[in-house]
Formats: C-alpha cells, structure tokens, sequence
C-alpha cells in the first residue's frame, strides 16, 4: 500500500479506537454507578477491612489473625456490575488493537517511528497508558482502574485528534538518529506507567478514607468494596512506579542529554523541557526515597505519586504547548 492510504487507515482507526475508549469509559461509568447503589451490611465490610489490614476477623464462630491474601467475597446484586465490567475490558482490549494498528499505520505512511511530533507522540504516548494497563490488569486484577484509564485514553486521543492532528511527513534534521527510538519510547512507556500508578494512588486515597468510615462505624459502596484494600493498592502503585523510574532516568535524563549533544552540541542547556524532566525525576526519586528510608507508606507516599503524575503531565501537555523552547522544532 501506499503511503497515502496507510495515512488514510490510520486517520479512520484512530478515531474510531476514541469512541470505543469512550464506549468502555461509559460501561465502566456505568459499573461505578451500579456499585454505589449497593451498600454491604457494616459487619461484612468491618470485617473485611479487619482482615486486609491483618487485624481480628472472625469467621464460622471462631476468632484468630488473618492474612491479608484473601479471595474477594461475593457480594449479592452485583450482577450487573460485574457484566458492565466485563464489557468495558472487552471493548478496551477491541480499542487496544485498533490503537496500535493507528500507530502503525502512522508510522508507514510517514516512513519512520511514528513519534516525530506532538500529535504522533500523544497517540503512542496514549497506547502506552492503555498497553501497561493491559499487560497488568490480569496479573494484578486491575479491572476496577479501567474508568480512570479509559477517561485518560479517551481525553487525550480526543485531544490530539482535533486539535493536535499533523499529516505525516519527514523528520526535521535534528530528528534524525537512532536515540529518537530509544529517548522517546522509554519516555512513553515509562509516562504510560506513571498514568497508572497515579490513578492507583488517587484511588488509594479513596478506598483509605472508605476503610477509615467502615472502622469508625460507617458504610461501604459495593463499588468501594470490590476495590482491592488500600494497603494492597498501596504496594501496586510502588510496583508500577519502580519499574517506570528507571526506564525514565535511562530514557529521559541519559539517552536524552546523549542525543542533545548529537542534534545541538551540547548535552544539556537548561531547555524547559529539560528542566521538567529533571524536577519529574526528583519528584519520582523523592518518592521511592521516602518508601525506601523513612518508611513512607500509605497517604504520604500517594501524595507524592499524585504529584509526580501531575509534574509528569505538564511536562507532556503544558511544556510543549505553554512553553517555547529547543524542543518546539517539531509543532504539534
């Protein structure tokens, strides 16, 4: 096929994966809703709380410590819910493939690694959050982040579709060399898991002060409850976001000072979008800092985790498109 057409194809697919994103955004808005609707008798939700905090549960008339490794319990009239959950993965999965055929097709139709500008970046950028969310929804049973990472696709697939769309054509020189693929892979991939471990620790901090209410007396949402505990999402979003780090201080802050120097000169020059991949770095590295010394866990660690999340999107939105700079050679 010819360039052309391979640009057509992607042109067609890329929208289309937006709706479905916003299709599977909707069932699992609609999983969220149904949830609230059920509330869980207080000793059962008391009791579970108990047992994922390794506290006193009793069970079957008996009393003793137990593990925080349990099977979730079933929780009766979640029915629906649990169809709207299984619809909204499916129909992510569906907008996965048609994702990633828009990035290829991108690439072919331009010749080259379909990340050479704003737009190209934001599509891979975007398959990335939804690529890392994928790959450890079954291992870590992920399935409730499924809103959050279906609104994040949806929004900026939107975004870079109305508003950031360049047709596909060269690299300008300065693109041209090897470090193109490694520097702006490892930044997508390592920014599609800071996504994910940033909505873990937003959730994290709503399933902690649920937790804290059913303790104190309160009820719990069956949505809330089918959440895992706060302490386990915890150890999650720790997971995710050591396995991003590094692959962001060898991308971000080692390949790319490396291809400066080859496209400029120099290996580092203050650029603002230099600048705000280090102050990302720091947040990070304060991050896993605290976990590793001080023993930050739970609220304190998710605060600076949200905050990274957010230092890491202005990087990604407000830099390229508030700021004027050595990487504005390419447009949007």
């Amino acid at each position: 096929m010819s360039a052309e057409t391979f640009a057509h194809v992607s042109n067609l697919v890329v929208p289309t994966a937006t709706v479905i994103y916003a299709l599977a955004m909707m069932s699992h808005a609609l999983e969220w809703a149904l949830g609230r609707a059920v509330v869980v008798k207080d000793a059962e939700v008391k009791q579970d709380v108990l047992v994922a905090s390794g506290g006193e549960a009793v069970t079957a008339g008996t009393t003793g410590t137990a593990s925080a490794e349990v099977a979730e319990p079933a929780i009766p009239g979640t029915e629906r819910l649990e169809a709207a959950s299984r619809i909204g993965l499916t129909l992510t999965y569906l907008a996965f493939v048609l994702h990633l055929a828009g990035v290829v097709t991108r690439g072919l139709a331009a010749g080259r690694v379909p990340w050479g500008n704003m737009y190209e970046f934001s599509i891979t950028a975007s398959l990335a959050v939804a690529a890392v969310y994928l790959i450890f929804v079954q291992r870590y049973k992920l399935q409730w982040l499924g809103l959050g990472v279906t609104l994040v696709v949806t929004a900026v697939l939107g975004l870079a579709t109305l508003a950031l769309y360049t047709p596909a054509g060269p690299l300008v020189p300065a693109l041209h060399s090897y470090w193109l693929v490694i520097h702006v892979s490892a930044a997508a991939i390592s920014g599609g898991a800071f996504t994910i471990g940033g909505l873990v620790s937003v959730l994290y901090l709503v399933k902690a002060r649920a937790e804290r209410r059913v303790l104190a007396g309160g009820t719990m949402s069956a949505s809330l409850r089918r959440l895992p505990s706060a302490e386990a999402m915890d150890g999650t979003a720790y997971k995710v976001l050591a396995f991003a780090f590094p692959l962001w201080t060898f991308g971000v802050l080692v390949a790319g000072p490396i291809w400066a120097e080859y496209a400029w000169g120099r290996y580092w020059g203050w650029d603002p979008k230099e600048v705000w991949s280090l102050v990302t770095w720091v947040v990070y590295a304060a991050y896993l800092h605290a976990r590793a010394t001080a023993g930050w866990r739970g609220r304190n660690a998710a605060t600076i985790a949200i905050i990274g999340w957010f230092v890491f999107i202005f990087n990604f939105v407000g830099v390229n498109l508030l700021v004027s700079g050595m990487h504005s050679y390419a447009g949007v």
